[in-house]
């Protein structure tokens, strides 16, 4: 009882110090992330997985090397804390404690999705049902730092940042894998788009509950175009000027349109006082893939490393040699995209206007 008594006079006197103000040069004073393998910064590290990238080469470009990211480098969620003007990136749940949670928390687990069986043949992870119950226990943990405040704190709350991105894993690693799942004979595809969307809703409207006030969410990318349906379905395709998985693609498609209406509704009254941002990944990915030489990028269809035709068969093996310069591939494995994609969606979603709406990210940062 002595030691939580200290704790707490400890986080008043943080708190008197101004960890609670928003920090200097910084267009939000916090920044909460939920999401999968694309956003996931270390959550997996230390559950028992196959979904983990605690090892080279993941992490080659970034400063402190191996972190659990599944890239090269930054992700897309640490590339915009940059372009927040925040002064570190936005630190996993498994290792952030004390103070450190008001600069916000990165609660995305590889393999998670909106449904909660979702990324089970991998191993452990945190569905979006968990991440957003633990968010919640955050808040509750937070409070202790405005004194009890509540109008204080979900003040503070109004002002950060929310990111969530879900639902490629539901498609990857449970609709379209029905020797594992059953949903693809128990849905159709717009029945399983709706099934979806309607857990989608009550999740993000929980986050609201909890005090989001300014939140992105991103649709899902156009996944049947990565290396890893590349390597499974190339000239297997029902279109003949595709490559791709285009069965996967039309079924995210109905997703991708749905989120927008649901989106839609969020911002015209439904959740009073938020403002949430659409993030267009697929017309983005696609965008990227037909222009790829005006955003400096040579290979589009394979991953910088991995195994089997376009590098898509698995993921990148321990200590693999990647290749050379990570700068023009469009992926990093067969499934995420490298530093240099990240980034370039990041500074296209930030500044402009092509792949969000109603606005883009800085605008929503400045409400």
């Amino acid at each position: 009882m002595r030691g939580k008594a200290i704790i707490c006079v400890i986080l008043v006197w943080l708190a008197e110090k101004g960890c609670t103000q928003q920090p200097e040069g910084s267009q939000v004073p916090c920044f909460f992330i939920f999401g999968d393998s694309l956003v996931d910064n270390g959550n997996n590290n230390g559950i028992l997985t196959l979904a983990r990238a605690n090892y080279r080469p993941y992490g080659i470009d970034f400063p402190q090397g191996s972190t659990g990211r599944f890239t090269n480098g930054r992700t897309y969620v640490d590339a915009l804390a940059q372009l927040l003007g925040l002064p570190t990136y936005i630190p996993a749940f498994a290792r952030t404690r004390g103070p450190a949670i008001l600069r916000g928390v990165n609660y995305a687990s590889g393999a998670a999705g909106i449904r909660d069986e979702t990324g089970n043949n991998l191993g452990d992870h945190m569905s979006m049902n968990q991440q957003v119950a633990t968010f919640g226990e955050t808040v509750q943990y937070m409070r202790r730092f405005f004194r009890g405040d509540i109008n204080a704190m979900n003040s503070y709350l109004s002002k950060c940042i929310i990111y969530s991105g879900l639902g490629s894993n539901d498609y990857l690693n449970n609709y379209f894998m029905s020797d594992f799942y059953s949903t693809s004979r128990d849905y159709s595809p717009t029945a399983f788009a709706s099934v979806l969307l309607r857990d989608y809703a009550r999740q993000l409207s929980q986050l609201y509950a909890f005090g989001a006030r300014k939140v992105i969410v991103t649709g899902i990318g156009q996944i049947g175009c990565i290396p890893y349906e590349l390597a499974r379905y190339n000239g297997n395709s029902s279109s003949s000027s595709s490559k791709c998985n285009e069965n996967i693609n039309k079924a995210i498609s109905l997703f991708n349109s749905g989120l927008v209406n649901l989106i839609k509704g969020f911002n015209n009254g439904q959740l009073r006082g938020a403002k949430f941002v659409y993030v267009d990944s697929y017309k983005s990915t696609n965008d990227i893939v037909l222009n790829s030489t005006s955003y400096g990028f040579e290979v589009v269809d394979k991953g910088c490393c991995g195994v089997g035709r376009n590098n898509g068969q698995i993921t990148c093996l321990p200590l693999q040699q990647p290749c050379e310069d990570r700068s023009k591939y469009l992926f990093w494995d067969a499934f995420h995209p490298t530093e240099a994609c990240n980034i370039v969606f990041a500074k296209t979603t930030f500044y402009g206007q092509s792949y969000t709406y109603p606005i883009n990210i800085q605008q929503l940062a400045m409400l």
